[in-house]
């Protein structure tokens, strides 16, 4: 069943591909926040860097403009969102198709691993943070953006008002990921909100079809369309505008200290 499910995640974000940056100011704004805490943190002395979850390169783009230099290896579940980010000859690295929850590599290997926007997808996002933070060599950082619990908070209010299920997966708080990574030495998490001017149900709707985010959380379906017709007469009802709530996380590998 998660295979599955991540078929139809890779399925989903590949046939927004041409659309998606058309829908991306949230994206834009978490990579770029991405970018500069891993610039603050590794301005320079950087060999070796991770991408996890590149879409059609917001952040890939961003990665090789600070650290021109530096080994780059770039990965995304949907190999249509991959071949976006290698065109154009813009970013000079190995493309991989690959789950960044099961990442494909053993040993300490990285002095970056950055992510902005993938880890919401992830089956198991607390081991999956373990996984991923054991690939870095001694003083490297993971450096990620992922959804928060107050994403579409007007959204999942018109499904209640209607008694009706949300198919948006239930994300972390905060004090969850701060939870998550609190077993680690040199860690921290922030949180930072994103206005959406949807203009209406109808502009949500476009925004995440747009980026390819239509998968439901598992074990929920498509609402019928007279159902979604009444959420979205609510959600218009009660103002027409949403959110992102986008946590930021960070795990440093002390030089020379091994994870518990």
């Amino acid at each position: 069943m998660i295979e599955r499910r991540k078929q139809r995640i890779s399925d989903a974000f590949g046939a927004a591909v041409e659309r998606y940056e058309d829908h991306a100011g949230p994206q834009r704004f978490a990579a770029r926040l991405v970018a500069d805490l891993a610039y603050r943190q590794r301005p320079d002395h950087v060999g070796h860097i991770l991408e996890i979850g590149c879409g059609t390169g917001i952040l890939t783009r961003d990665i090789q403009a600070r650290w021109p230099g530096a080994d780059l290896m770039v990965t995304d579940l949907s190999p249509a969102m991959l071949a976006r980010a290698s065109s154009g000859g813009l970013v000079a690295g190995t493309f991989l198709t690959m789950d960044g929850e099961a990442p494909g590599f053993d040993g300490e290997w990285f002095d970056l691993i950055l992510s902005s926007l993938a880890f919401q997808w992830f089956d198991d996002l607390h081991s999956a943070i373990a996984r991923l933070a054991g690939l870095l060599r001694p003083g490297g950082s993971l450096i990620f953006s992922t959804m928060g619990q107050g994403s579409f908070a007007r959204w999942r209010a018109a499904h209640a008002a209607c008694g009706l299920g949300v198919g948006v997966p239930d994300y972390p708080g905060l004090d969850k990921l701060r939870t998550m990574l609190a077993r680690y030495d040199d860690a921290f998490a922030f949180d930072e909100d994103y206005p959406l001017a949807c203009g209406g149900a109808r502009g949500l709707v476009a925004h995440l079809k747009g980026i390819g985010a239509v998968v439901p959380s598992e074990g929920r379906k498509p609402l019928p369309p007279g159902d979604l017709r009444r959420v979205m007469a609510a959600f218009d009802d009660a103002g027409g505008e949403d959110g992102y709530q986008l946590l930021f996380g960070r795990v440093t590998r002390a030089p020379s200290t091994h994870f518990p």
